[in-house]
């Protein structure tokens, strides 16, 4: 006979909610900009962002496991953010067509940045101890995101100044 783990609760799940919405929010987003690129035949860029998005997938499955939630947890009122996507959800309007992997690490590390000054902020708060204790440790896992995506952007070239020019736009027929 297997012995179920108890389910954590108050604050502590409430936060680990919130982080586990925060990882599922960029895979999605990541994978979703994969799928537009792909369409633009920017096939570079795309794989890019595929791999950010299973980078997410992750970290989102380490917390369903560390916290042995059998599926998605409600989510909380506690914790919430103050914009409409989580911190670490990169903007639609971020996207462009002709964008190159140097601008898909360049998103990724600002998602990289908000989402370790949410847990920061969390971690520096009046929240309880094992709450605080959880965010500094994930600011601290997202402070070693944001410079493994400055050492990776190191690695790949920074696009000219025109990059987005496009000699033949692509058209739209209604």
């Amino acid at each position: 006979m297997t012995r179920k783990r108890p389910q954590p609760k108050g604050a502590y799940a409430d936060f680990m909610a919130r982080a586990y919405a925060m990882e599922l929010e960029a895979v999605e987003r990541y994978a979703q900009f994969a799928e537009q690129l792909d369409s633009h035949n920017n096939r570079d860029v795309a794989e890019m962002f595929r791999k950010l998005s299973k980078v997410e997938a992750l970290h989102a499955k380490r917390i369903l496991e560390e916290m042995g939630w059998p599926s998605v947890p409600a989510l909380p009122v506690a914790f919430a953010w103050e914009t409409p996507e989580a911190p670490e959800t990169a903007p639609f309007e971020s996207l462009h067509y002709l964008m190159q992997p140097w601008h898909a690490l360049e998103i990724a590390l600002q998602c990289e940045v908000q989402a370790q000054r949410y847990f920061e902020e969390i971690a520096a708060g009046k929240a309880p101890k094992q709450v605080r204790e959880a965010a500094a440790e994930m600011a601290e896992e997202e402070r070693e995101h944001v410079k493994l995506i400055r050492d990776w952007m190191k690695k790949v070239p920074k696009p000219p100044a025109d990059w987005d020019r496009d000699p033949d736009p692509p058209r739209m027929s209604e």
